[in-house]
């Protein structure tokens, strides 16, 4: 759930790709970095935190040149550490590379350990850095076959942004499971981002997404494209994005999220319909199921439910007594709304299920005197290892209860969840026969996870 953005040929390349960042900060909030290249010689400057608290105007001026690529980090493989942080520099003996990595490689520990017995030291725990080791090894003639042979030893999710001193380079895995699109500005500069929300900032067109398995290279003002990698039996695209990941005012996968959202919600009142005075969302990211929720359905939504701005990390570590008041600092009930209602609910998903525990007691605490809980996506059963930061499946609550059992534990009056078959239909793919659903169904295409169906779980007790 990283978010990368790149840019070629605009005088003001680092700040936009600032600007850029600032619009995919929620793709990860953990730190920020940004390479640029005058041509010559790769600068960078990465650092923990947020975009805005990491770059200053005399830090992007030390950042010049008409070509830059960032990153945005929401750790999945390696620890949340300054040698993590992206994008990764080097200087190896073809010159400088620099690489920005939106996804999660299955098979990187395998490869580490072969390229380690090897001789390679590794200088950060991330999963990207192998792909860095494999491009500086090939013995191939140029920057795009040694990245291409790189890229066909490994495995899983990438939508990568590779810069060198003198070309932009753009890539998306066969299956397509992250989002990469190209826009281009009215004075010629082409930008690349993992979401249109980060082109609309800039004021950039959107061109098209980036094809799985293509291979784009921008080099002195023109761009080529090809297809070198080999052809899956299928797509993979992550329908995680459409739900949770992306923002709603983008465009992901040729679709409006915001619409999508809506649609989640419409096919949620139909599935699981309930008689309530009013309909509220979980913020964020449940306002536009709660509003297609609604619409459906006929009963009035309302802002039950305030979302604090200004939440950041929590430096310190509170007393078990007081801990209780976390949610408390993201959210607030709206007492004058939910006083003496029955409440339908709608939020994104249920994770470990503690969170909506807390949020339906709020509620409830407000006054509601039913609250009827609604779930636009199908019961989290199982881990993503292509780059969601999901717990192992022993956490997650609907691996191992029922509906019913969760609506207990979470002391919601009902619980419902939307179908596999209803979230298809939702993202214009009855079958899904282009998304991977596999937190969802267990079914993973790429890699062999059957230790994870065979864990063991425990029950939580309400």
């Amino acid at each position: 759930m990283c978010g990368i953005f790149g840019i070629v040929g605009h005088a003001e390349a680092s700040n936009l790709t600032y600007l850029g960042l600032h619009a995919l900060q929620h793709r990860g909030q953990e730190s920020a970095g940004i390479v640029s290249t005058d041509g010559n010689l790769l600068r960078a400057h990465r650092q923990m935190g947020l975009v805005a608290d990491i770059f200053d105007a005399p830090t992007l001026a030390n950042l010049p040149g008409q070509a830059a690529i960032g990153h945005v980090r929401y750790s999945t493989a390696g620890g949340s550490a300054l040698k993590n942080a992206q994008p990764l520099f080097v200087q190896y003996a073809g010159g400088q590379c620099a690489i920005a990595h939106n996804g999660n490689l299955v098979n990187a520990a395998e490869l580490k350990e072969q390229l380690e017995a090897d001789g390679a030291i590794f200088q950060s725990d991330a999963d990207t850095e192998v792909i860095l080791h494999l491009l500086a090894r090939s013995k191939q003639p140029t920057f795009e076959q040694k990245l291409v042979e790189a890229l066909r030893r490994v495995k899983g999710a990438y939508s990568l942004l590779v810069l060198t001193e003198n070309k932009l380079v753009a890539v998306r895995d066969p299956h397509g499971i992250r989002p990469l699109v190209l826009g281009r500005m009215k004075e010629g500069a082409y930008v690349l981002a993992s979401e249109t929300t980060a082109l609309d900032l800039i004021e950039a067109d959107l061109v098209r997404e980036l094809e799985p398995g293509e291979l784009l290279v921008i080099e002195n003002g023109v761009m080529r494209t090809s297809k070198p990698l080999v052809e899956p039996p299928r797509l993979a695209r992550c329908i995680f994005e459409h739900v949770y990941f992306a923002r709603p005012d983008s465009s992901v996968f040729g679709n409006s999220v915001y619409e999508v959202r809506k649609q989640m919600g419409r096919q949620l009142a139909i599935e699981h319909p309930a008689e309530a005075d009013l309909v509220i969302a979980v913020p964020d990211s449940g306002v536009a199921a709660a509003i297609g929720f609604s619409q459906q359905s006929g009963i009035p939504y309302d802002v039950g439910l305030i979302r604090s701005h200004y939440v950041g990390r929590t430096f310190i570590e509170p007393q078990q007594s007081i801990r209780h008041f976390g949610v408390k600092l993201k959210l607030s009930a709206v007492r004058q709304v939910l006083k003496g209602k029955r409440v339908v609910v709608v939020d994104d998903s249920i994770v470990r299920g503690t969170t909506s525990r807390k949020i339906v007691k709020m509620i409830k605490a407000a006054g509601a005197v039913e609250v009827h809980l609604r779930i636009s996506s199908p019961p989290t059963k199982w881990p993503c290892y292509y780059g969601i930061d999901t717990p192992s499946r022993q956490e997650l609550i609907a691996a191992t209860h029922t509906a019913e059992e969760i609506a207990k534990y979470v002391t919601a009056d009902s619980l419902g969840y939307i179908t596999l078959d209803g979230l298809g239909r939702a993202v214009g793919d009855p079958e899904r026969g282009s998304f991977c659903t596999a937190c969802f169904s267990g079914e993973y295409l790429i890699g062999d996870f059957g230790g994870a169906k065979d864990a063991e779980v425990t029950k939580l007790t309400a």
